[in-house]
């Protein structure tokens, strides 16, 4: 701070000579520290704002005339700030003086630190500031501040350092001023102009009458049901001898629902077993169940091969 920025102090107030001023809030963020924003409400000579569009913040951040300006929130090594523009100059005369104001989002101003005002000559771009104001709340519960004012005094403005808080946020502070804010609806001054209601429904009666539906005939009882009839005896299928002589019913021959069953097939004549080796073969042996066993006659012109002499009969 050089020997041209003016140190004030709570109730102080000095002279301004630039035609437009740059109001900067400026604080340290960091854990648990609320956020805060800047606001201006031009006030009229009665001490109130002549309408709703004489309140300049973030959700509306630029008064009809363009003379009074919100800028957008800049991060600087120093700390955060937030900012109002306004061209004193060119301000009409039924603005007696524009209050500067802060409120807090997430808490109360004793959670804020190195919370100051610095009011800049708009028309020095990166200049030394005019004056440095250090924000103090008076019991740290404030959630609204008015920081300072500009002020008319005859021909020129002045700059007045307030710190005047308000515990119960800027709707107090807007509605001390004229602001309309509808707290009956959960609105606040930061957050706009209130939504149109929704147009209501038409009365109906309670109980609309329903419309009669034509009478449904009465069905007539239906009779006592009788005794079931027996079911009627399939047609047996005639057996068919089977391969080995025997007689099959229709399931084994394949036949059923309704159709005839195939042709038996005639038994095969078994060919007899080849002879081996040159010799006739004895056909198998049968059990007798305790009768002598069948032994076919020798064939009386069966001789043997010659042998040599080693098996004759000496």
């Amino acid at each position: 701070m050089t020997d041209m920025t003016h140190a004030m102090l709570k109730g102080s107030n000095i002279p301004l000579e630039a035609r437009a001023v740059r109001t900067v809030l400026r604080w340290t963020p960091g854990p648990g520290v609320p956020d805060v924003d800047a606001s201006a409400l031009l006030i009229g000579d009665e001490g109130r704002v002549r309408s709703d569009e004489d309140f300049v913040f973030y959700n509306q951040p630029r008064h009809p005339s363009g003379l009074v300006r919100h800028l957008p929130k800049k991060r600087l090594p120093e700390g955060l700030t937030d900012t109002v523009e306004t061209d004193l100059a060119a301000l009409d005369a039924s603005v007696d003086r524009v209050v500067l104001a802060a409120s807090s989002d997430g808490g109360a101003f004793g959670l804020v630190r190195d919370l100051c005002v610095l009011l800049y000559d708009a028309a020095e771009d990166g200049g030394e500031p005019v004056a440095r104001f250090e924000v103090v709340p008076e019991t740290g519960d404030e959630t609204a501040m008015i920081c300072g004012e500009l002020y008319r005094r005859g021909d020129g403005w002045k700059f007045r350092a307030l710190g005047q808080g308000y515990e119960s946020g800027l709707i107090q502070l807007a509605t001390e001023f004229g602001i309309s804010v509808d707290e009956a609806d959960g609105g606040s001054a930061d957050e706009g102009p209130a939504a149109a209601p929704l147009p209501e429904a038409p009365d109906r009666p309670a109980h609309e009458p329903v419309s009669e539906l034509p009478p449904v005939p009465a069905r007539p009882p239906a009779a006592a049901p009788g005794p079931m009839p027996a079911p009627a005896a399939a047609p047996a299928a005639a057996a068919a001898p089977a391969a080995d002589g025997s007689a099959e019913g229709p399931a084994r021959q394949g036949g059923g629902y309704g159709y005839p069953p195939p042709p038996a097939v005639p038994p095969q004549p078994v060919a007899p077993p080849a002879p081996a080796y040159g010799y006739p073969q004895q056909p198998p042996a049968r059990p007798a169940y305790g009768y002598p066993q069948y032994q076919p006659l020798p064939d009386p012109a069966f001789r043997l091969p010659p042998q040599g002499p080693q098996f004759q009969n000496r």
